[in-house]
Formats: C-alpha cells, structure tokens, sequence
C-alpha cells in the first residue's frame, strides 16, 4: 500500500506548503497563537524559529510493535515543544532547544537516509510546531524517492487549520491523549485548553485515517493508534478518557496505556506526580480501557 502522499498532485502539495507557511507567519501553528513571524525568524513559544532544529534520528526499536517492527520506526526528534510538561522526560530538547538548525534538504536527506536504512516509516517526533517545514522536506524527499509512510508523533495540542493541512499526507497519526481536566492541564503543561483540543484533534485525525491498519507482518500502514501515560493518583482520568474514545472514535481504536512515568525535570513542583506510577495504578486504567469496550489495547 503505497502512502497517500505519492498520490497527491505535485501543485497541491506546493500550495499546502504556502499555507502552513501562512500560519506561521503570525504563527498560528498550534492553538497556543502566539503570533510571531517565525517566518522571520521571531521564536515562538515552542523555541523555535523559522528553521527546524533536529536533536536526533535514528531507527528506533523501541516504539509500538507495529511501527518497529524488524528493523525500527526512523524517528526523527525536533527540538522546541507546544507543550511545557513539568514532567517531561525529554525536557533536554523540548525545554532546552539543542541541535542543528536544518534546510527542507538535509531534513529530506534524513528522511531518505532512514529508508535506506530499512526503516518501515518516517516518524517525526514533537512536529506541531514545524509542519511548514516537514512539508517543504517531503517535497525534497518525494523527488528523492521516498516512499515510506509517514507518522505524526505528537503530544496532542494540535490546532485544526494545520491538521487538515495534513490530509492526504500522513497516514498514521501517534498522539498523546493527556488530561480530561483543564486546570491540571494548565498546571502541568501550560494549556488549560488541552481537553478541549485534544478531543477535537483526536476526531479529526481518526476523520481523516481510521482505525489502526495493519499489513500482513502486522506493520503500521494507516490509522490512529493513541497514547495514553498514566498519571500517579489518576490525574490522566482514565476512565473518561477511554470513554471518549470508545464513544466518540470508535471502540476499535488502537490505544496504548503507558505506565512508565516517573518523575523528571520540574515535577517535584507538583506533590501529586512526584512519584512513579503503581503496578495497581497501570493495572486500572487497563482495566478501565476494557471497561469502556476498547479491545486493541498495548499493540
């Protein structure tokens, strides 16, 4: 199954690159809005300018079964975040933007060099704040004879304008699904809004791929598959989240119920996520996964 972008008509793509350069022009990339030129090079609140900066890529055989299958997810990490977790266990590069700034060239030139190395997809990890930028790289990378789906990594703060810019592009989409409750959102990721969004984002991108599909050696070629991180004291509300997703996607949603938080950079801020999550605690909000009738659960 070839990705979709092969089938996309060389004009729309370039036209599609005009208006993710549009937004970022009064950078309205992601729902925060804050308005800079990033095309000028202003930095918005992700940290980032009008270059994107890569703090590394590589094969990754560490993500779920079916985007690493054999021989790895070719994941590519940008710098700078929409996002400000006080949690976050990459807060190295999201908080602290380190890595090179790179042309749509040498970000396409990474993107070819991961199929080479026999990568199953292109996976860009904390893309929100650079679409414009990635479409430009796929432009390059089409030309180079890229042919390898393509991943939307991100944390779930995406802003509808530039999701549908997304259409027809990426095929499989990999977002958080964090909080149901805006205050604890605002108190531990600097966006009180991030229900809301994340449920309309969480539509939009089973709207435009569906259910996690799967090829006959169980690879990743199209859908939604969702992570869910497990909060200590049930923070993350388990229980209405799947509900969410049962209900309002489909209860053959793919979901990934994370049990690996631990405390990092800032979270001894918050005496509530200032410890691991509990066996008891990563076994209930599987059981509340179940509950609400999703079944594809851990891929």
């Amino acid at each position: 199954m070839a990705p979709r972008y092969l089938k996309m008509k060389p004009d729309e793509l370039k036209r599609r690159i005009k208006t993710a350069w549009q937004l970022a022009q009064q950078c309205r990339l992601c729902p925060h809005q804050c308005g800079v030129d990033r095309c000028n090079d202003e930095i918005g609140l992700c940290g980032i300018g009008a270059q994107a900066q890569v703090a590394s890529y590589g094969a990754h055989p560490g993500e779920e079964r079916p985007l690493s299958g054999t021989f790895g997810s070719g994941t590519i990490f940008f710098s700078g975040c929409n996002l400000h977790c006080i949690y976050c266990q990459n807060f190295d590069i999201s908080q602290q933007p380190s890595g090179p700034t790179v042309s749509s060239q040498e970000l396409a030139n990474m993107m070819l060099d991961l199929q080479r190395r026999g990568c199953h997809n292109i996976n860009f990890v904390s893309p929100t704040h650079v679409v414009p930028q990635i479409l430009e790289a796929l432009f390059a990378a089409i030309k180079g004879g890229l042919s390898l789906p393509l991943v939307y990594n991100t944390g779930g703060y995406d802003a509808l304008p530039a999701l549908r810019l997304l259409e027809g592009i990426f095929d499989l989409y990999l977002p958080d699904m964090k909080y149901q409750n805006g205050a604890l959102a605002k108190s531990l990721s600097n966006a009180q809004d991030y229900p809301a969004i994340n449920r309309r984002a969480l539509r939009e991108m089973h709207r435009q791929v569906g259910d996690l599909e799967v090829d006959e050696e169980g690879i990743a070629i199209k859908g939604l598959l969702i992570r869910h991180l497990v909060l200590p004291n049930d923070l993350a509300d388990t229980p209405n989240a799947m509900a969410f997703v049962a209900e309002r996607l489909s209860p053959n949603t793919a979901v990934n119920v994370m049990g690996q938080y631990r405390p990092e950079y800032r979270a001894h801020e918050a005496p509530k996520i200032n410890r691991p999550v509990t066996r008891d605690e990563v076994r209930a909000a599987i059981e509340a996964a179940r509950e609400a009738g999703l079944h594809r659960l851990n891929l």
